[in-house]
Order: structure tokens, then C-alpha cells, then sequence
């Protein structure tokens, strides 16, 4: 989803149409980078992750692989993947290099000490879309950060109901592994719920700005309000249930959520796009007549 979330906004971006080769590469590049920052947190929290039903299969957590060797699949794909990302910007390199940073080094071992850990972990898990953007506008010319930063906003805002469900669902696991994830010491409560809802409901102005900014359509902007009145419909299910059942509804709203958001605004972005092409031809046939 990170790198999807990466490859979509930089097609996303004004100055770009969909070219194969810097798509696959932007894709491979973002792979490993997040590669890298996913096996340093593996890596981290191999003893939590063995306490733990659904981490304890994880390749260092079982010892299929030790912890020399991940860290050096972490040092090569990191390494390897903001090469790639210097081809496209030193902006887009840097920005990766922070993300990695933020959730291998600090997000990781936070979790164990503060929830403030999601509000951290929220950063690196949004400035994909960031990067994705700047990449598109290539070396030194990363100079309209507004379109990349709205959709930055969209996937930070859209974490908070995300991972709070995760963690509402995997409470008994996480907390006996020492992980202090919900913003409530007491576990899943009304004040958890209440969190959940107030994040879903920044997420519906937020949703209008791709619109508002004309990175894409009208119709993008009626898809992306249902969702996000969707996703707060079942943030309030579970203030109102407070079960386990409505936690898991949020969680796999939430994966539909993001894909169903930026693949709307990107196809309309396309139908904007081919219609002042067909719109500029017509033009110019009416000029020659």
C-alpha cells in the first residue's frame, strides 16, 4: 500500500504521463526502501514479534534468517532503493531517507514506551505520497509541494482509524508484548472510539482539496466524500458497539479505503486530462473551418 500510495501520486502529478519504465522503477525503488525499514523494525522487535501470534512467523522472529543477515539485506535494499530514488530527485532521495529514518529508528522502539508512537509512525507512513510527487517534478524543481503535501494529509489523517482498529483487534497480543498503541492506558474504550471518529470526520474536508487544488475532477471528489462519510459511519458503529466485530469493520474499511480514494482520483485525473485534449481538438478543427 506505501508504494502504491507512492506510485499513484506521483502519476498524480500535472507534469507526468504514465511512462512504463520510471513507473516500475519509482515501484521497485519504493519496494526497497520500505523493504529495508520493515526489516530493521523486524529486526528490533524480534522478541516481541515471537511473543505474538500473528508476527511470530516473521523471518527473524521464527530464526529462519539471524539478525547479521537482516541487518544487511536492510543496509543493501535501503541502500539500492534511494540510489533509484536519487535518479528521479535529491529531494525525493532525501525525503525517502527520512521516512526510513523515522519509522525504523524512532516509530519502532516508541511503541513500547507512548501511543504517541502513531501519531510519529503516521508520518513516515504518509510521506510516501510526498515522494511520490516531488519525484515527478524531477532534479531542483520540487517547487509546488501543495499538491503532494494534500495527499500526504489524506493518507496521515487516514492512519489514525486504520491503525487504532489494528490495534483494537490485536489489543491482547500488543499488550502483552509491551506495546502501548491505543491512545487509551485502559485499552479499547469510548475515548479510543471518540479518537477514531474525530480522525474520520478531519478526513472529509481534507478529501475535498485534491478537487478544491484541481488535481483532480468533480467525480473523484463525490467518490473520495462517500468514502470518507463511509469511514465515519463505522467509526461510529463502533463508539456505539464497542466490540471487537465493529473494530474489524473500520480495519478492512480502511484498506479498501485508501486504494478506492487515490485509484478515483487518478482515473479522473486521466478523463480530465484525454477531455482537454479532445476539447483542444475540437478547437482546432473549428479554427480550420
Amino acid at each position: 500500500m506505501v508504494v502504491f500510495s507512492t506510485v499513484i501520486s506521483y502519476l498524480l502529478a500535472p507534469n507526468i504521463s504514465f511512462d512504463l519504465i520510471q513507473v516500475l522503477l519509482l515501484f521497485v525503488g519504493g519496494l526497497l526502501v520500505t523493504g529495508s525499514a520493515n526489516t530493521i523494525n523486524q529486526i528490533l522487535e524480534k522478541d516481541t514479534d515471537a511473543m505474538m501470534k500473528r508476527t511470530s512467523n516473521r523471518p527473524v522472529a521464527s530464526g529462519r534468517m539471524t539478525a547479521q543477515e537482516a541487518w544487511i539485506f536492510a543496509a543493501v535494499s535501503g541502500g539500492v532503493g534511494l540510489l533509484i530514488m536519487y535518479t528521479f530527485s535529491k529531494e525525493a532521495m532525501w525525503l525517502s531517507l527520512i521516512s526510513l529514518v523515522l519509522y525504523g529508528f524512532v516509530y519502532t522502539p516508541l511503541k513500547k514506551i507512548n501511543s504517541i508512537a502513531v501519531l510519529v509512525g503516521a508520518i513516515p507512513g504518509a510521506l510516501p505520497c510526498l515522494i511520490g510527487w516531488v519525484a515527478s517534478f524531477g532534479e531542483g524543481n520540487a517547487n509546488n509541494w501543495i499538491g503532494g503535501w494534500i495527499l500526504f494529509a489524506i493518507q496521515f489523517l487516514w492512519q489514525f482509524p486504520h491503525f487504532w482498529a489494528i490495534a483494537w483487534v490485536a489489543h491482547k497480543d500488543y499488550s502483552a508484548a509491551g506495546f502501548k498503541l491505543l491512545p487509551s492506558d485502559k485499552g479499547p474504550t469510548k475515548f479510543t472510539a471518540i479518537q477514531t471518529i474525530m480522525y474520520s470526520a478531519l478526513m472529509i474536508p481534507v478529501g475535498l482539496l485534491p478537487y478544491i487544488y484541481q488535481i483532480s475532477g468533480i467525480v473523484s471528489m463525490w467518490i473520495v466524500l462517500g468514502c470518507n462519510l463511509f469511514m465515519l459511519f463505522v467509526s461510529v458503529l463502533l463508539f456505539i458497539r464497542m466490540d471487537v466485530a465493529s473494530a474489524r469493520r473500520v480495519m478492512f474499511s480502511s484498506y479498501f479505503y485508501l486504494m478506492i480514494v487515490f485509484l478515483s482520483l487518478f482515473a479522473n485525473k486521466v478523463y480530465k486530462s484525454d477531455k482537454h485534449k479532445f476539447d483542444n481538438q475540437n478547437i482546432e478543427v473549428w479554427k480550420q473551418r
